[in-house]
């Protein structure tokens, strides 16, 4: 399995993966134009030619024994730099009466552009029947090598906004319970214009004041900073490696925003650079790791067996030739996984 940038060629892939992803994976949507969109906007970021508000980076997990593209996962090098960027905050409002004898703590949300300016992981999407075998891992923890040889292309604050609580039909109960009431629009479509860049209508049509939860159902209370059950791992994962949810959600379906900065993320902080010892086989006690070859334009990420000896990386021929390197390369490389 092997991560690099995307292509304009893997269009017709992307978007077939896409159709699959269902309601509430709001980056990727089948849309031809704007998945497009996207692929140039990545090659061009890759290439220098776009500034830290505009950048965008787009990666895809390709089987090589099939040459299929059976995963996606991206970084947006900084959110809300031309549009605002919105969330709610889940905070307390406190109500007291010492001569009436009443104290009450009011869980409220408060509409914030707190996160402005953040790189944000995005898009992360593999298919069901890979989802086995560290795949998800690889592909949701290869960003990070690329973040750790180019930090200066990213924020210092990096945030992932987890999908939140909705049904198979896609509903969600606190879009449900209050954002409906000032859309009147279905969820997914005002995901959808969200998405696209409209959006002015959030800013126009929110109500502006605090907004009291003890007045939404018990089933939106109850999806506040929850994620959807197929977004469960993908939490735990960026959990493992530093994230944590600071009372952040969306203001559609109130799934968190976990946050990091870029320097405590365990697989950037713990990665380092070797130079490789090209090797017949994996060796036996080796453990799993992520390896990358620190190129920018054709950056490759896979994963290996192996045990660091004297500060060299012992990789099998296989691996090198994945990565498009010679023995006499050096590579950025990090465990898969902390040590517990």
């Amino acid at each position: 399995m092997l991560i690099r940038p995307i292509v304009p060629a893997d269009l017709e892939a992307l978007l077939a993966l896409a159709a699959t992803a269902g309601v509430g994976v709001t980056t990727l949507q089948p849309n031809p134009e704007r998945l497009s969109a996207r692929i140039q906007t990545s090659n061009r970021s890759l290439h220098g030619q776009l500034d830290l508000a505009d950048a965008s980076y787009l990666f895809v997990l390709e089987d090589d024994d099939c040459q299929q593209i059976v995963g996606i996962c991206g970084v947006e090098a900084a959110l809300g730099m031309h549009d605002t960027w919105y969330n709610y905050r889940v905070g307390l409002s406190v109500h007291a009466s010492r001569e009436m004898q009443i104290y009450k703590q009011l869980p409220t949300l408060f509409l914030t552009s707190d996160l402005t300016g953040s790189s944000e992981l995005c898009s992360l999407f593999l298919k069901p029947t890979y989802r086995r075998d560290g795949n998800g891992a690889l592909l949701s923890k290869s960003r990070f090598l690329f973040m750790a040889e180019f930090p200066d292309r990213f924020s210092e604050r990096v945030i992932a906004e987890m999908r939140g609580v909705s049904d198979e039909t896609g509903r969600s109960p606190f879009w449900e319970s209050l954002g409906r009431h000032f859309f009147t629009m279905d969820f997914a479509k005002a995901d959808f214009l969200s998405y696209v860049g409209s959006k002015s209508f959030i800013a126009e049509l929110m109500p502006k004041h605090p907004i009291y939860t003890c007045f939404l159902s018990d089933e939106a209370r109850a999806a506040l900073g929850h994620v959807h059950p197929a977004t469960e791992p993908a939490r735990a994962l960026l959990e493992s490696e530093g994230f944590r949810y600071q009372g952040y959600v969306d203001i559609f379906d109130a799934g968190p925003s976990l946050e990091c900065s870029l320097a405590d993320i365990r697989a950037i902080k713990d990665s380092a650079v070797f130079p490789v010892l090209a090797v017949a086989t994996e060796p036996v006690d080796g453990s799993v790791w992520l390896v990358s070859n620190r190129s920018l334009s054709d950056f490759r990420v896979t994963l290996a067996v192996s045990l660091p000896q004297d500060g060299i990386l012992p990789l099998t021929s296989e691996v090198l030739k994945r990565l498009n390197l010679t023995h006499d390369a050096t590579v950025r490389a990090v465990p898969l996984s902390a040590k517990v």
